[in-house]
């Protein structure tokens, strides 16, 4: 029986190094892997180029990694609530990298497909097409953008097996699903980790074969990035 379990965040992240490229699953706040986060701040690990859609809060996700100044560059589809992240990248002292969203999440799933390359209308006569191949099919002009290359994809999921097969809940699918399996070792962290054979195949989001190593993670906080509520009459 295929066996990918890890004690902890700790066991799952063992050989990540500085200067190493990590994709990070989740939208905003929903569906980050936290407990991962948690261990590459305890790790201390530094010069890494982070591939999210965001950066967290300032206190919160990735933005705490930022705060440790452990991203040397950040490549998202935009600086969200994070006043540091926007503070860093102003001053030049984070390089940082802005795709369009959907190219962002093509680059991702590309990778995890192993595409090398793929044309978009997206961006075309701007500078995210700077430095890049055009070409026109159809009399509409087109972008190449290249596959991520990452080192590490860290992803959450809320329930997965011992095998790797993941299932996702809600919104926290996001960029998770197509974030598994897109670097060279894939590591999971779930709500709840249950024995190989026990998920029903059809409710499957990722099958196990993206998948290196899983864990369960414990305290997640799933914190709201920002609450409106009305006023009562």
């Amino acid at each position: 029986m295929i066996n990918k379990k890890v004690a902890n965040a700790q066991e799952a992240l063992v050989d990540v190094q500085d200067n190493q490229t990590i994709m990070v699953g989740g939208f905003g706040l929903s569906g980050i892997p936290e407990n991962s986060i948690a261990e590459l701040v305890r790790k201390n690990v530094t010069g890494l180029t982070c591939i999210s859609n965001n950066a967290g809060v300032d206190d919160f996700g990735l933005g705490l990694l930022l705060q440790k100044k452990q991203v040397k560059k950040m490549i998202a589809s935009y600086v969200g609530e994070n006043a540091e992240f926007e503070r860093q990248m102003l001053s030049g002292e984070l390089d940082v990298e802005l795709t369009p969203q959907g190219t962002l999440a093509e680059k991702c799933r590309a990778a995890q497909a192993g595409i090398p390359a793929f044309f978009t209308p997206a961006g075309y006569g701007t500078e995210v097409a700077e430095g890049k191949e055009t070409r026109e099919y159809n009399g509409k002009m087109y972008v190449l953008e290249e596959a991520y290359k990452a080192d590490f994809a860290i992803v959450k999921a809320w329930k997965g097996d011992e095998a790797g097969n993941l299932i996702f809940r809600g919104t926290a699918r996001n960029f998770n699903a197509c974030m598994a399996g897109a670097g060279k070792i894939t590591i999971a962290e779930v709500e709840e980790l249950v024995p190989a054979g026990t998920l029903d195949p059809n409710q499957i989001h990722i099958p196990g074969i993206y998948v290196k190593r899983i864990f369960q993670g414990s305290n997640y906080e799933k914190r709201i990035e920002q609450r409106t509520v009305r006023k009562r009459d």
